[in-house]
């Protein structure tokens, strides 16, 4: 794609870069054949290739416009564009410079604005939230419906103590949600790697991994939350832990990013670099292992989906379904697996009607082969597929402890 001086970017640096994003677009438009919103909407402007030259425009000095920014907020940031482009345009990094220079020429309504900051207020926060969640649970049955259904009841596990005793370990990210609303998730992580002999150790000041900040245009935030990682989670990987572990694809897909995103950070470039390196989906952990130490007994079918940060962030798809079948459960077959569920962070708050078409549609494929049960790999996509269906939801992980006998 020709370009003209991005005159919106300062930063030469950036500038380099986000210039040869734009270049390695070929106009081809395979990347809207697998666009969620391209496909509900059929508007150019709410695909990849339609956003890339809003994005363009916008850089090379045309003002944005609130048109503008509604078609980039309608993107859930799935990068399923990404996993389909012949030519590797990194469209994630060239959205989150749009959205970012976006924000400063439009701003916001005083409502979105309000509702931005609250999100971003509570959310990251895990004791905030859970305070939060018990008393929005207690207001519910009077919520309009899509956000009373936001607060369906899950697996309520307390987690289980730690074993450190072994002579691997890794650290595991807690999380900011996650333990309110299926803390079962990490009990079952601890559990199956101390089955394959792996301690697992928490990093207590360790918080939020800054996505939720970061893709709600408060970017600032979000590279605070990580540098507030690196400086908790560093004196361990200066000791003997192997990896740091994510169970939510999400965090994991962030935590890989942070050496990508602090990399103009001169105080904190090589430390991200060495978290990047070290951060592992419980996935890539299992499939590393021999496996001897599980004998999983169940007959549940199950189908899975692969959210969106897993499949084509982290780029591991059909890692899990690999593993659980090696172990010898029965996946049902899913349709058009690459589409996302509507959840993406906060996209089902903001966007909640593009959210509820995407929900269902999704629903309507993983029950085609009428599973027992639907697993993730994601809490966000989790709670978002309970809250439209009666088939039991967990994370992966959850199933294979539970299959796993003492």
């Amino acid at each position: 794609m020709q370009t003209r001086p991005l005159v919106a970017l300062l930063d030469e640096a950036r500038r380099r870069e986000t210039e040869a994003i734009l270049r390695s677009c070929v106009h081809c438009g395979f990347c809207n054949a697998t666009c969620p919103t391209y496909q509900l909407l059929g508007d150019e402007r709410d695909g990849p290739r339609g956003r890339i030259y809003l994005i363009k425009q916008v850089l090379e000095g045309i003002p944005a416009t609130q048109i503008t920014q509604r078609h980039l907020d309608r993107c859930l940031t799935c990068r399923a564009c990404e996993t389909t482009c012949p030519s590797g345009v990194a469209y994630g990094q060239l959205l989150d410079t749009g959205r970012e220079i976006v924000e400063q020429q439009v701003g916001r309504s005083l409502l979105d604005f309000a509702k931005r900051q609250l999100l971003c207020a509570i959310l990251p926060y895990r004791h905030r939230f859970a305070v939060f969640y018990r008393f929005a649970r207690f207001f519910a049955p009077i919520m309009p419906h899509h956000l009373r259904k936001k607060f369906v009841c899950t697996h309520a596990t307390k987690p289980d103590r730690l074993r450190p005793a072994h002579a691997r370990r890794v650290l595991l990210l807690d999380g900011c949600v996650q333990p309110t609303l299926a803390p079962g998730i990490n009990h079952a992580a601890i559990r199956v790697l101390d089955k394959l002999d792996i301690g697992v150790v928490l990093a207590p000041t360790a918080g939020c991994c800054g996505a939720l900040s970061y893709h709600l245009s408060a970017q600032q935030d979000g590279l605070d939350f990580m540098r507030r990682n690196i400086d908790a989670w560093l004196p361990y990987i200066d000791q003997d832990i192997q990896f740091i572990v994510t169970t939510a694809s999400g965090c994991g897909l962030m935590v890989k990013d942070y050496g990508k995103l602090l990399k103009h950070n001169a105080a904190y470039k090589e430390k991200a670099e060495q978290i990047s390196a070290a951060a592992r989906d419980i996935v890539e952990i299992l499939t590393a292992e021999e496996l001897t130490g599980l004998k999983p007994q169940t007959s549940a079918k199950l189908a899975f989906q692969s959210p969106c940060t897993l499949q084509h962030g982290q780029q591991l798809n059909g890692r899990v379904e690999t593993l659980l079948s090696r172990l010898g459960f029965e996946l049902m077959s899913v349709p058009d697996p690459h589409l996302c569920c509507g959840s993406a962070g906060t996209y089902s708050l903001m966007q909640p009607e593009l959210s509820e078409q995407l929900l269902k549609n999704k629903i309507r494929a993983l029950e085609t082969g009428q599973p027992d049960i639907i697993v993730t790999a994601n809490i966000g996509c989790q709670s978002n597929l309970q809250s439209a269906t009666t088939t039991p939801v967990r994370h992966w992980i959850e199933v294979l402890s539970d299959a796993v006998p003492d």
